[in-house]
């Protein structure tokens, strides 16, 4: 079975090297055009560019898929399916009709659940205590294809974002050789979604970062894990902004008002949340300077209030 391969980041190139390692025929490779990053805007290849190169597999990098380029390519390629992970674009119907067994795709959640962006991230900050993978095949609305398989794994209720990405990354890649394997051989299912249950998730951004501490102390343990590794929980403390990276939960009960600091002490500074509960900040990081304990940073910097 001849496969193109389409995608850009870690995520993707976790898959690809799963494809190269399990000996399928890939014939081609889609990744986004290469772009200036850093300080010194020095032009970077894309994670899947990179692993693509070093196979020696063909590197295909068309700036759009509606002008004609990329279709005239594939049809050149000759594929019997397409394989579709993190690319970061929207296929045309025209390429999606192309290969004879379509086009599918490894999404990071249980679809219909969390369609669209940062599905890992938002599975942490809304709480959820199951995740996982899903193989499906590509359609024209977005993540709404039929779904082949799914493979469930519990979020740890401290793991980041970061830590479920790179499990995640590695069962897509395994289930993606099952589903390739199982179309090949006609066995694979096709369940159509229930659109009705579908719900949509976006990108993270920074205005997320500040932490509410009227809300219970699980929702902002939630989001210290939930926005790791990017764009990072803050709080404000005697007028400086930290970046927080851990917690614990202390199961101690106050009226004190939410954001209010408890104690403060080598454990790390404990704050007062919603629902009369409370946390214990355990790790942080001041502008400018590393990681550190709670309690290394209160070494140097005696608390006097409480927090915003």
């Amino acid at each position: 079975m001849r496969i193109v391969f389409m995608g850009t980041p870690a995520f993707a190139e976790a898959s690809l090297k799963k494809l190269i390692d399990e000996h399928f025929d890939v014939v081609g490779v889609f990744t986004q055009p290469d772009k200036a990053r850093g300080r010194g805007m020095t032009v970077s290849f894309s994670p899947v560019k990179e692993l693509a190169l070093q196979a020696g597999l063909p590197v295909f990098q068309p700036e759009s898929m509606r002008d004609g380029t990329a279709l005239t390519q594939l049809r050149e390629l000759q594929p019997d399916i397409l394989v579709v992970v993190a690319y970061g674009r929207i296929l045309p119907d025209e390429i999606l009709a192309l290969p004879k067994y379509g086009a599918v795709n490894v999404h990071a959640s249980l679809l219909p659940k969390y369609r669209g962006a940062a599905p890992i991230q938002w599975a942490i900050l809304n709480g959820d205590r199951v995740t996982g993978v899903s193989t499906m095949y590509l359609a024209h609305d977005m993540d709404s294809g039929d779904i082949i398989y799914t493979r469930e794994t519990e979020i740890g209720e401290k793991e980041s974002s970061g830590e479920l990405f790179d499990r995640l990354m590695v069962m897509g890649a395994e289930l993606l050789t099952v589903t390739l394997r199982d179309i090949e051989a006609g066995t694979a299912p096709r369940i159509p979604q229930d659109h009705s249950k579908a719900s949509y998730v976006t990108m993270l951004d920074k205005s997320m970062s500040p932490i509410d501490w009227s809300r219970s102390a699980r929702s902002i343990m939630k989001q210290i894990f939930g926005l790791q590794p990017w764009p990072v929980a803050t709080m404000e403390l005697n007028g400086t902004t930290l970046r927080v990276f851990d917690a614990d939960y202390t199961g101690r009960h106050s009226n004190a008002v939410p954001g209010t600091v408890l104690h403060a002490d080598q454990s790390g500074i404990e704050i007062a949340c919603g629902e009369g509960e409370s946390l214990r900040i355990t790790e942080l990081q001041a502008p400018g300077k590393k990681r550190m304990s709670a309690a290394d940073y209160l070494r140097g910097h005696p608390i006097t209030g409480g927090v915003n």
